[in-house]
């Protein structure tokens, strides 16, 4: 028969850890508590320790690559929510979403997290052990969860907040989605052009000897290029894109990239602003659940995803650790100020004037007056937590309103763009014909 490992305070309020007895179910373990004196705070199955990897139960684990899904993870931690909202049992609530959960990382994740459970461990030590599905944002939030014996209202402000985050990643993604589309096909179709249609006008041409303008001349230039290194169409790409990866693989480089796309114009806005709105947002939450405010500003530097506000963070960590408030670093660190790398890489993309434009926005802010402000006025009256939260609906806010006018702005840029390119062929094709048409009918 099992036992079980509880929690519990006596009459005298002291809390008492041990571990029961053989019992048959939980119901009798708790019986058996409560006729100790003790009131049942926590319980879950208790397995001796083993050797690691002695004993574990691997049934239904498949091979996957990566890591969980933060859709995935989203909707699994509102479920597990509400489960514990229900007053499951956190045992019996993740073997139901085990069970129900498809082959891969998530269903791989539950059930080392299930068996670590039976071994002994609380929740979150066992999610701990599972690092490819829950991040260290999440383990610390279910272990302040399990310190207040709040759990299931820990994994409601999760959820909250992962909905909120997907939500955010998935309205820029869809933001993305249609400029991109569109330069592929234009790009594609103009590939095409210049590579099979082109070259049927540059035979007319030389066939006829016709003097050519230079538009035409131009255009023929082009085609031959297209003709001559069209394996080089994906390969340019592809370079770019690797040597981004190199760079980034470096702090330096990393550190300057990041402040290129946050420097960059029209879409750094974009950038920065989703930054804020997340940070703050992970912040307020981790302050809201307990965590201690030197844990809760680390785990939102790593989780940031941007090395100029993991810099901002660790200095605002840096001056709480000497007795400073978050407010004054934040202000102060709120310029990230000169740095070569950015300046290399708007150099690289915009050629001729990509310098000038850097040297322009070198003062700009990457944390608004309004975001230290409130910060400011939340550490003076115990409420950081709401004015975190308020700071992060402003800027989520902010990124929907910008998304929009951007969507608005790229469309009729795109189709002039793509009806400039076009004229340009059509014109540089039809000049020489309707002159060669004239010559021939004099």
């Amino acid at each position: 028969m099992p036992r079980y490992k509880f929690e519990a305070i006596d009459a005298q309020g002291n809390e008492i850890k041990d571990v029961t007895e053989e019992v048959a179910t939980e119901e009798d373990a708790q019986a058996t508590i409560r006729a100790m004196g003790y009131r049942v705070t926590r319980i879950s199955l208790y397995k001796e320790r083993k050797v690691k990897g002695a004993g574990k139960k691997a049934d239904g684990k498949t091979f996957s690559l990566g890591g969980v899904p933060s859709k995935k993870l989203t909707t699994f931690t509102r479920q597990l929510s509400i489960l514990q909202d229900a007053g499951l049992p956190i045992l019996r609530s993740l073997n139901i979403l085990m069970n129900q959960a498809p082959n891969g990382a998530l269903r791989n994740a539950l059930i080392d997290t299930v068996n670590e459970i039976e071994s002994g461990s609380s929740l979150s030590e066992a999610m701990a052990k599972s690092p490819r599905a829950f991040n260290r944002l999440y383990v610390n939030m279910v272990r302040a969860g399990e310190a207040g014996g709040a759990l299931e209202v820990i994994l409601q402000r999760l959820s909250e907040f992962l909905e909120r985050s997907q939500h955010l990643k998935q309205k820029i993604k869809s933001a993305m989605t249609y400029p991109v589309a569109v330069v592929f096909f234009a790009c594609a179709i103009l590939s095409g052009i210049m590579y099979f249609i082109v070259p049927s006008f540059v035979k007319i041409f030389d066939d006829f000897g016709t003097d050519l303008p230079a538009m035409t001349i131009v255009l023929m230039t082009v085609s031959k290029m297209v003709v001559n290194y069209w394996y080089m169409l994906p390969l340019i790409p592809f370079t770019i894109w690797l040597l981004i990866r190199l760079t980034t693989s470096f702090e330096f480089g990393r550190y300057g990239w990041h402040l290129f796309l946050l420097k960059f114009p029209i879409f750094g806005a974009l950038f920065e602003k989703s930054t804020v709105a997340r940070t703050t947002r992970t912040l307020g939450t981790l302050v809201a659940s307990g965590v201690p405010i030197l844990e809760a500003l680390h785990i939102t530097r790593e989780t940031s995803d941007n090395a100029v506000f993991e810099k901002l963070y660790q200095r605002v960590l840096e001056a709480i650790r000497d007795g400073d408030t978050i407010a004054n670093p934040l202000k102060a660190n709120s310029r990230p100020g000169f740095h070569l790398g950015t300046l290399l890489y708007f150099t690289f993309f915009l050629p001729g004037f990509g310098a000038l434009v850097y040297l322009m926005k070198l003062q700009n802010k990457i944390l608004d007056d309004m975001v230290v402000n409130m910060v400011d006025v939340g550490e003076e009256t115990g409420e950081l937590d709401t004015m975190l939260y308020k700071v992060a609906d402003t800027f989520d806010a902010e990124v929907e309103t910008l998304t929009e006018a951007l969507m608005s702005l790229l469309e009729p840029v795109l189709v002039i763009f793509l009806g400039g390119m076009v004229g340009f062929i059509v014109i540089a094709l039809f000049m020489p014909l309707i002159k060669l048409i004239t010559d021939l009918s004099a």
